[in-house]
């Protein structure tokens, strides 16, 4: 299981050229790339997101390269020789109106324009031969880093569900005596309201079998239990799993929400409290999971 977040950077140099590329990777419901590469570098994407999509599924990846051409030979120098022939023309007419013609090679080569310093074109098998190994090397540091962080979070996310399982116990024990609690309030309480008349028991267990009927929550406890079983099958596998691990997240806090719905006592009010707080916990912890 490996996070979503993560940092790879790869180096590779070879015949005066030096390649490096970074990768930072955050969480995102699919696999999102974003290269920021220098001009002339658009070539070397497709090579990167294959190397890419063939290690992770999911993550927002950024992706930054930086090339150092240290080449001794890579300039080279261009003469405009169009712009060369009009500036010798231009001199030759104003040689013919009287002016003294000193146009000599060194006046040429500081007239603007006319000799250019080119940088010769690379070698693009090359520049993709070092693009393929810094990428490799990136990518395998990000998976690294991703599974390192990956492993930290399914613990945290152990420690939460096994929490989550103390908390339901508790509840669980003190669900079955709601009903006796609510049948003795209510007893007192109409006593009290009819001042010594005699108590129709009748009534009153209708009422508290009407209270119990409403508020039942052995179906949320029970599919909470099989949710807590699921989480400790998912956590262990070593595949890319965080959408089934989400959407359990999901199903569990609607089972939290609906005994806290059905509850008519202080004490598992407080324990649903707890359990709303451990499952955000988990569902932040979760969305983080490749």
């Amino acid at each position: 299981m490996n996070s979503m977040t993560g940092y790879g950077k790869g180096i590779a140099e070879k015949h005066e050229r030096k390649m490096t590329i970074e990768m930072k990777s955050v969480n995102h419901r699919f696999l999102d790339l974003l290269f920021k590469f220098p001009r002339g570098f658009q070539f070397a994407e497709d090579t990167l997101r294959k190397l890419l999509s063939q290690s992770m599924t999911r993550g927002h990846i950024e992706v930054f390269l930086t090339y150092e051409d240290n080449r001794t030979y890579k300039n080279a120098i261009s003469l405009d020789r169009s712009l060369a022939q009009s500036y010798y023309k231009i001199g030759a007419e104003l040689t013919e109106l009287g002016y003294v013609n000193d146009l000599s090679v060194s006046t040429v080569l500081k007239m603007p324009d006319l000799v250019k310093v080119v940088q010769s074109e690379d070698d693009q098998t090359a520049l993709l031969e070092l693009i393929k190994e810094a990428g490799t090397q990136c990518v395998a540091n990000l998976c690294a880093m991703r599974a390192t962080e990956g492993r930290k979070l399914v613990e945290d996310i152990f420690t939460k569900v096994k929490a989550i399982e103390e908390e339901l116990a508790k509840i669980e024990q003190r669900a079955p005596l709601v009903a006796e609690d609510y049948r003795i309030k209510l007893a007192r309480r109409v006593q009290e309201a009819l001042e010594g008349v005699e108590l129709d028991q009748s009534k009153l267990a209708n009422e508290v079998a009407f209270f119990i009927d409403r508020s039942n929550i052995d179906e949320e406890i029970t599919r909470l239990k099989g949710h807590i079983a699921h989480y400790r099958e998912l956590l262990p596998l070593d595949t890319p799993i965080g959408k089934q691990l989400d959407f359990l997240t999901q199903e569990t806090n609607r089972e939290v929400n609906t005994i806290g719905s059905k509850c008519n006592d202080a004490e598992i009010t407080a324990s649903v409290l707890t359990l709303k707080n451990l499952v955000e916990m988990v569902r932040e912890q979760v969305q983080n999971l490749e």
